[in-house]
């Protein structure tokens, strides 16, 4: 099973991945975890990667899908995998679509996490304030500055992918505003209907 998690900050991507992670056997794929690993191994890739991070500069899209085919061709990604933070643009979507079909595959889903942009800004709060209260440390993009610029960019950039996988019929919806259970079994609800078409 290959399932893109689409959603902006805050909506659920992460926990929700974990469990797909749990109940499939999927590879959870976090881009950011994916080109330190690489760059870490000294891969081909990886080093070209490294040297442009160090630069301060975004790692192209080639060089990402590049990480991204190395790293689904090993044994432990053999169930399929879970991608959460990428594709951030449709130039992305595209060239993993490209990738995937030159392998003869292509995506089962793609899930967005639906959410009302005010009720996350206060879900993001209070998640701060039970960090402090419970003497843990906030997340930086906890702050509700930071997220609200994260937001933006989230709609400016990677919203258009909603539209994009809408017209190739990947795209199935989830509340994302509902408790984690609740979301989990939507989620179960979604692929059950689409592993069973």
């Amino acid at each position: 099973m290959r399932l893109v998690l689409l959603g902006p900050p805050g909506a659920g991507k992460g926990t929700q991945a974990a469990r797909l992670v749990e109940k499939f056997g999927l590879l959870h794929l976090s881009t950011g975890d994916m080109l330190r690993a690489a760059s870490a191994a000294g891969t081909p890739m990886g080093l070209a990667a490294k040297e442009i991070m160090a630069r301060g500069d975004l790692v192209p899209d080639d060089v990402v899908v590049r990480i991204i085919e190395d790293r689904i061709a090993e044994k432990d990604a053999a169930k399929g995998f879970v991608l959460d933070g990428f594709p951030r643009t449709v130039a992305q979507a595209q060239a993993l679509d490209a990738m995937l079909a030159a392998r003869g595959e292509k995506l089962d889903a793609v899930i967005e996490f639906e959410v009302d942009a005010e009720k996350l800004v206060d879900r993001i709060v209070k998640r701060a304030e039970e960090a402090k209260r419970a003497g843990l440390p906030v997340r930086k993009d906890d702050d509700p500055t930071v997220f609200e610029t994260r937001l933006a960019a989230y709609r400016a950039q990677t919203a258009p992918l909603s539209a994009y996988y809408r017209e190739t019929g990947f795209l199935k919806g989830v509340n994302g505003m509902e408790p984690i259970d609740a979301v989990t079994r939507s989620l179960d609800s979604v692929l059950d209907r689409h592993t069973h078409a």
